[in-house]
């Protein structure tokens, strides 16, 4: 559809680029599109998409180790794009286990964890779990009391985590803690004595996301468990780097459905005698809706570029984050308006999309602290610490 590629952007992707959309796309729209209502409406993953979704290498797609499919940060975008147009779940789902679960310990394991955890990862036999957020510590990550106790022969580890994605489902956690006053990431076996997982009941938002809530009672780690390479706050952060950069991209593909239900409708409905497409107050907002949809596919496709040639920096990532997260959140409600009364019904995607970018607009680092990020790389002043 014209309207959501406005600037004709699709010519200057690579053939492999364009393969890699067209062929996740199609694989989405057969497979994940016909489960996503009644997945929302049960509050549950379509974990049955989970090995087709490793066969096809939509998992730590972007690493460039151990087999896997090493895509450029621009067709991992259109990934991510893909995959937030049926839902953020699904795009939640593979972000967790690419960027925050595979990244770190491709990042900061040692070989032999490299080895044990990222192929099957990858194929989506374990599935992951990245365990920061505290209940008490939001915005300010550094705060956490989880920690981890150095027995000579082993770590216990005690503390907890919430608002975790995949937390119920997932075989392996990576855990950050305090080991020693210092922050140090651990890979944490679900199945070890004193792990708790439990599943948080009663969202009304990423319904179709599994987010549990992880305890830590004198849970037992062997000493390999530790990533050798993680070395404070930072090393999440970067983690958190690499999956906000897939929801700059991901939400894009939530607002051009946003749009696209949009259109569709407004060209259907009759009122006064004639299409709702004919009126001006519909023309005008989803003509914004394309504007500003557009400024984003820009900005997302020069970050990709960035990232590509080695020179993003974190507060691009927190503009891009922000900014399009923000985009898409407008073009929801603008979509959910055209709709009316059938925009809050569920055979519509839109109001659906709408809740789950509230979410979005909050998790990984909400829109205010990426709005104070990018104010200190422009006055060189924190307004956080």
């Amino acid at each position: 559809m014209e309207a959501l590629d406005f600037l004709s952007l699709s010519q200057a992707f690579t053939p492999e680029q364009k393969q890699i959309r067209e062929s996740v796309a199609a694989f989405l729209k057969k497979e994940a599109k016909p489960l996503i209502q009644k997945n929302y409406r049960s509050e549950s993953f379509p974990e049955e998409l989970i090995p087709a979704m490793g066969r096809m290498g939509l998992l730590g797609s972007n690493l460039k180790t151990h087999g896997l499919p090493a895509m450029d940060a621009i067709a991992y975008g259109l990934l991510m794009k893909e995959l937030e147009r049926v839902d953020s779940g699904l795009r939640s789902f593979a972000s967790v286990q690419g960027s925050l679960v595979m990244y770190p310990i491709a990042e900061f394991g040692s070989e032999e964890q490299k080895d044990k955890w990222l192929p099957a990862l990858g194929r989506g036999e374990l599935i992951g779990c990245f365990g920061l957020t505290e209940s008490e510590g939001g915005s300010d990550p550094g705060a956490m009391k989880t920690r981890a106790e150095d027995k000579s022969d082993h770590y216990l580890l005690n503390g907890s985590k919430m608002w975790i994605t995949n937390g119920t489902l997932a075989d392996v956690a990576v855990v950050w803690a305090k080991l020693d006053g210092k922050i140090r990431g651990f890979i944490v076996d679900s199945t070890l004595p004193g792990f708790t997982a439990r599943k948080m009941e009663g969202k009304l938002s990423l319904k179709a996301s599994d987010t549990g809530e992880l305890y830590f009672d004198n849970v037992k780690l062997p000493k390999n468990a530790l990533l050798p390479k993680s070395e404070g706050l930072k090393s999440a952060l970067m983690c958190l780097s690499q999956a906000r950069y897939g929801i700059a991209w991901g939400v894009l593909g939530a607002a051009e459905a946003c749009l696209e239900e949009a259109i569709k409708f407004t060209q259907n409905r009759k009122l006064f005698g004639k299409s709702l497409a004919a009126f001006q107050l519909p023309q005008r907002k989803m003509a914004i809706m394309a504007s500003r949809i557009t400024q984003g596919q820009l900005l997302a496709y020069r970050l990709g570029q960035l990232k590509d040639e080695g020179k993003i920096r974190p507060a691009q990532i927190s503009m891009a984050k922000q900014a399009n997260v923000e985009t898409a959140l407008e073009v929801a409600r603008m979509a959910r308006d055209i709709l009316g009364a059938n925009g809050i019904m569920d055979e519509y995607q839109t109001m659906r999309h709408l809740c789950n970018l509230e979410s979005v607009y909050t998790y990984e680092g909400t829109n205010d602290i990426h709005l104070l990020i990018v104010g200190k790389e422009l006055t060189g002043v924190s307004a956080i610490e």
